[in-house]
Formats: C-alpha cells, sequence, structure tokens
C-alpha cells in the first residue's frame, strides 16, 4: 500500500498506475482519500451486490418523517 499527494500523482502517473498493477495506490486530498486499483480487484472486492438488508432500506425522506413522529409523540407524553 502506497499514499501519495495529487501533486505527487499528477508528476508520476506513470510510475503509480504501474505500481497500481502490484498493490494499492491511494491519492490523499485534503480530507478525501482515492483509490487506484485494478479493474478486476474493484469489480471482484470492492463493490457489494444488492440484498436483503439494501432491499429493507429506507430513504432519509422517511427517515425524518418517523423520527419526528417519534419525537412528536414522546412531547404529547409529557
Amino acid at each position: 500500500m502506497t499514499v501519495i499527494s495529487t501533486k505527487e500523482f499528477n508528476a508520476n502517473q506513470e510510475k503509480y498506475l504501474d505500481l497500481a498493477i502490484k498493490e494499492r495506490v491511494y491519492i490523499q486530498r485534503e480530507d478525501y482519500m482515492f483509490i487506484v486499483a485494478r479493474a478486476k480487484e474493484v469489480k471482484r472486492k470492492n463493490y457489494l451486490e444488492p440484498d436483503d438488508d439494501l432491499r429493507r432500506a429506507i430513504t432519509t425522506n422517511e427517515l425524518r418523517e418517523s423520527v419526528h413522529a417519534h419525537i412528536d409523540k414522546l412531547f404529547a407524553a409529557k
């Protein structure tokens, strides 16, 4: 694993793209980190297939409405 800055990556792109064939290369930019990896690795390891947990997920609006209803109940009870 190698961690580099965006400036270093821009200056030596070929070097780090070649290195990414053998190991992961992380490019750090302020509070963000980007991964340079082979397509086979990304496809195989880093993406999850939809499953039952994802199908049960709710939207942020549904969550907000539920939380507001719960808070209203708590205030009504006092």
